[in-house]
């Protein structure tokens, strides 16, 4: 079995996907898919497009910090994911028939409500149960997934770079990310916080996201060109209203595990579904987004 998931694990790098996916049956126990429960799921369709992305990670060039590179993604297909964080009942779902670990004691489980205090491994089990409930393939959306999802909600995480003074950016960061009200710990009712331009409700609200986009540190030369990369998947990225990378176990940020910058008041996530027919499309190592141009 272990065997398998690697080569699952292999396709879905080949297909230039940022993290392993949660590749999950597509039928549930029982054999039957649960349609109803599909029909449940509110998902907005996005139309192919581009989107300008600063990369995830931690960039040096010339052996000093250095921004990461701004580039433009180009989605050759349509992108589905809800509308709304998962949410705290629809989790229990989950919970109920011993698939996803308890939500903690003082998360309120409502209909209304999302999901919080999850960590990535949480999130990622949902997606599976939930596949094998439906009769589709849904995951968790790659860190450039969510950014052309979030719409003008992403925001360009640059900072000035001083070579000299490593400390401006450091603050420069905690000051651009710490511009908000931290007491707000509550998690509010869908539509909160509105919705963006593509229809989805709640991005860069007071719940940060889980992606499965892997950690990952990479050293440029003077010209720019990719000296080495390390990668670690024990970190996944988390969007919100800033961006930030968290150890995978981590369910309250809060309380440690928040790998850089300032912790976010809630973890939950919300998820990406694909066609049945994405896993032969994978197979045959055809990817979903190209970078179109580097700068």
């Amino acid at each position: 079995m272990l065997i398998a998931f690697k080569l699952k694990l292999a396709l879905a790098c080949a297909a230039g996907l940022a993290g392993p996916l949660a590749i999950a049956p597509l039928l549930s126990e029982g054999g039957s898919p649960d349609r109803a429960m599909r029909d449940q799921q509110s998902m907005v369709e996005l139309h192919p497009g581009a989107v300008s992305y600063r990369i995830a990670g931690d960039f040096t060039r010339a052996g000093k910090q250095a921004n990461a590179p701004l580039v433009s993604v180009r989605f050759e297909r349509s992108l589905s994911i809800m509308q709304h964080q998962v949410g705290a009942a629809e989790y229990q779902r989950c919970v109920d028939e011993a698939a996803c670990p308890a939500l903690d004691g003082n998360v309120t489980v409502a209909i209304d409500r999302p999901a919080v205090q999850v960590s990535w491994h949480d999130a990622d089990a949902y997606a599976a149960w939930l596949s094998r409930k439906t009769g589709e393939h849904y995951r968790l959306p790659t860190d450039a997934e969510w950014a052309f999802a979030a719409g003008s909600k992403f925001g360009d995480d640059a900072l000035p770079v001083d070579a000299n003074d490593p400390s401006k950016r450091w603050i420069a960061r905690y000051e651009s990310e710490s511009d908000r009200d931290a007491d707000d710990s509550e998690a509010h009712a869908f539509g909160s916080f509105g919705a963006n331009e593509n229809g989805l409700l709640d991005i860069s609200g007071n719940v940060w996201e889980w992606t499965s986009t892997c950690f990952v540190r990479t050293a440029l030369d003077d010209a720019g060109a990719t000296i080495s990369k390390s990668s670690n998947c024990g970190v996944r990225v988390a969007e919100g209203r800033h961006r930030t990378y968290i150890t995978d176990f981590i369910r309250d940020a809060r309380s440690g595990g928040c790998a850089a910058g300032v912790p976010p008041n809630n973890l939950g996530f919300r998820l990406v579904r694909e066609p049945n027919s994405w896993i032969s499309s994978l197979a045959s190592g055809l990817g979903k987004a190209r970078v179109i141009a580097r700068s």
